[in-house]
């Protein structure tokens, strides 16, 4: 049972780096399509990229990071940990931000975004603060 324990540990990691990946560039790149109008082949371009980005990799990495995540704090016994709670709470706002920036690509696919270039710069920065709210709660184990 170590190794599979093991091999999920790396797979969680890897699926994480693989969403916050995801997480930091979509929105830079919203940052970027909002600043050109629709209908041009700017935008097109941005369509095809943030729709690839979150159902190529975004999804998909949310999906297994949660998938993961589950069945080793299950192995480990950890639902009782008040770190863990903490965590769980921290992935939900995230995969929150994952929803709203999933409804941001719908928008932009059908030219109907109203939202700034900077609505999107500070946007882009709510996925960093929480990352460093997990990592904190993973290995400091504050409470």
């Amino acid at each position: 049972m170590e190794t599979y324990y093991l091999w999920f540990k790396a797979l969680h990691v890897v699926t994480i780096i693989a969403w916050m990946v995801g997480m930091l560039y979509l929105p830079r790149l919203m940052v970027y399509h909002a600043a050109v109008g629709p209908n041009t082949p700017q935008s097109e371009t941005f369509k095809v990229m943030e729709r690839r980005l979150y159902r190529g990799i975004l999804t998909p990495a949310m999906l297994a990071a949660w998938a993961t995540g589950l069945w080793i704090a299950y192995q480990g016994g950890w639902f009782h940990a008040h770190w863990l709670h903490g965590k769980i709470l921290l992935v939900v706002l995230m995969t929150g931000v994952h929803g709203i920036l999933g409804a941001n690509v719908r928008r932009f696919r059908n030219d109907a975004n109203a939202k700034s270039a900077t609505y999107f710069r500070v946007v882009n920065e709510i996925p960093t603060v929480l990352l460093i709210g997990i990592v904190i709660l993973v290995i400091v184990k504050p409470f």
